[in-house]
């Protein structure tokens, strides 16, 4: 890695860890940021201004407080350890919408993943993913037509982006960082952003699975409205409220 790249992933690692801080603590001083970095104050305050322009956080006199709920990027395995449990019952849900012969589109994520742990039971599915992890989980199965397409390795996420999405496809499993009433799906880069809008735009139905603690969030790169989901699996600890938002919205909502 060059002495730039390192340096940006320097600053991200840092960031994140002020983003993770202010959610704990509800606010955050300079003084502290600056000693436990071990970084000048006039860094942190650069820290806080950049955060404060995505809209995650609001500046004080020496600190910053918390603005809203925030979605991070985390290493792929540190998500699958999130949730588990949640995500283990979404993924044996979403099966059940899948039908023999379908052409699926399964995303990158923790919770496609236990997807396609499920998906040995048909006799034949076409499976398109750019998810590394997906891909080695069903390479062996020759029931499972597997379709990569390709593209620059990510390898926080063990996902490729940037190749050609030329198919049309049934379902499209999509997994999300962050999915807001007002302010949409959203995912921390601009690269996974682009490739959603085009899984949706050649999906002809679109189903989110995702655990209650995303929603209500947003992130940096915004994907698409809420509109353009067909269906949402989700856990049982979604609050009603907000379940009956999204049915209002002509979203099909399903809890385990």
């Amino acid at each position: 890695m060059s002495e730039t790249n390192n340096k940006i992933v320097l600053v991200n690692e840092r960031r994140n860890k002020i983003i993770d801080q202010l959610e704990a603590e509800k606010q955050v001083l300079v003084s502290d940021l600056s000693k436990e970095f071990n970084v000048s104050e006039v860094t942190i305050r650069n820290d806080l201004a950049y955060l404060e322009d995505k809209g995650i956080l609001l500046r004080t006199h020496g600190g910053a407080i918390k603005q809203r709920k925030v979605a991070l990027e985390y290493d792929l395995t540190e998500k699958q350890k999130q949730n588990f449990e949640k995500k283990r019952k979404i993924g044996k849900k979403a099966v059940e919408l899948i039908q023999e012969d379908d052409t699926i589109i399964l995303d990158s994520g923790s919770t496609t993943m236990e997807i396609a742990k499920n998906i040995g039971i048909f006799k034949h599915l076409t499976v398109i993913t750019n998810a590394l992890n997906i891909i080695s989980q069903l390479k062996d199965y020759t029931n499972i037509h597997l379709i990569v397409p390709g593209g620059i390795l990510k390898p926080q996420a063990l996902a490729l982006y940037g190749g050609p999405m030329n198919y049309y496809c049934d379902k499209f499993f999509m997994g999300v960082d962050a999915i807001d009433l007002n302010h949409g799906l959203s995912t921390p880069t601009v690269e996974e952003a682009h490739l959603n809008k085009v899984m949706i735009k050649v999906s002809k139905e679109v189903i989110l699975v995702a655990d209650s603690s995303k929603f209500s969030k947003k992130n940096l790169a915004y994907i698409a409205p809420v509109t353009v989901i067909d269906t949402i699996i989700t856990d049982s600890d979604l609050p009603l409220e907000t379940k009956n938002s999204y049915e209002n919205l002509g979203v099909k909502v399903i809890t385990v």
